[in-house]
């Protein structure tokens, strides 16, 4: 590999959350952005030592898309830009896959020893790309990582972080105290600096491996470290479960802004390990869990003074 002052790295979904970010991470490479979408028989040119392949569609909330969308930007873009890889002279592919390849709800800890079983288009899809890039034969001086992360949180981000925030913001009580859960984070700092260590480490081994901060956090403590960033104290309310859950059961038909689905969501345990990765690196994550979402929250508190 050449010096890693002159490396070129290709990178596609570069304008998006994790793009950016990395971007900006990487500011020893030279990056060059790679806008792609999935067409029948396509050959995709590649110039440079490395492709990190973020481009994909991602899990859709409001429910409103065709799984064939799903199959063909997670599935078939990735078999098509792994193929070029291969016919090419780059040295490392990273493919950004997701832990919902594995399982969309989990009891205990995911590793990258469990068995995949992932119910929903999007994790089926990724699961297939996965997949696909593991029953080829790696050329000899080639590297291939795939990267599961969890929720992914940083500074630009969108998602429903942003959401809690703006909820807390405005002073109202955090409703669901009653459910306990714990959770695993991902802070976009901790994964670019993997991903930087991947690229710089050239001994680690090709495989799947789980990115996600270390230990975990239940939802009240996650609204707790929000009233922190806010400088307020959080009114957390715990209110029985079962009347909860009897109003999120009518939320949809009724459009209150509680149904079933965002109460798994809120509340769900799913809690990720990232030991092998840290024993691959050698080195500690950089930002712990709670320091990296009051980074995320102050983002959201002075984002929201400047609007």
């Amino acid at each position: 590999m050449k010096g890693i002052d002159r490396m070129k790295i290709t990178i596609t979904g570069q304008s998006g959350f994790v793009g950016t970010n990395l971007k900006n991470y990487l500011n020893s490479y030279k990056v060059e952005p790679l806008s792609i979408r999935y067409i029948p028989n396509q050959k995709i040119e590649i110039n440079t030592e490395i492709v990190i392949h973020l481009a994909g569609k991602a899990h859709d909330l409001k429910k409103v898309s065709q799984p064939k969308d799903y199959y063909e930007a997670n599935y078939e873009l990735t078999q098509q830009l792994f193929d070029s890889f291969l016919n090419s002279e780059a040295s490392v592919f990273i493919f950004i896959s997701t832990v919902k390849a594995v399982a969309d709800e989990v009891e205990g800890i995911v590793t990258e020893e469990m068995r995949p079983d992932p119910k929903t288009h999007y994790g089926i899809s990724k699961l297939q790309a996965e997949e696909y890039i593991l029953r080829k034969e790696l050329p000899e001086g080639k590297r291939v990582y795939i990267l599961r992360p969890c929720m992914i949180h940083g500074p630009g981000n969108k998602g429903n972080l942003n959401l809690l925030y703006q909820l807390v913001a405005k002073g109202f009580p955090w409703p669901l105290g009653a459910f306990e859960n714990q959770r695993s984070f991902l802070s976009i700092e901790n994964l670019c600096f993997v991903i930087k260590e991947l690229l710089e480490q050239p001994n680690i081994p090709s495989g799947i491996y789980n990115v996600a901060d270390d230990g975990y956090l239940s939802t009240n403590e996650l609204i707790s470290i929000l009233g922190e960033s806010l400088g307020k104290k959080v009114s957390i309310l715990k209110i029985p479960i079962k009347i909860i859950e009897t109003i999120a059961l009518f939320g949809d038909s009724l459009k209150l802004p509680l149904n079933k689905d965002k109460l798994q969501k809120l509340t769900e345990s799913y809690m990720v390990s990232n030991k092998k990765i840290k024993k691959a690196i050698e080195k500690p994550l950089p930002v712990s869990s709670r320091e990296g979402l009051k980074n995320t929250f102050d983002f959201f508190r002075h984002n929201r003074q400047i609007n």
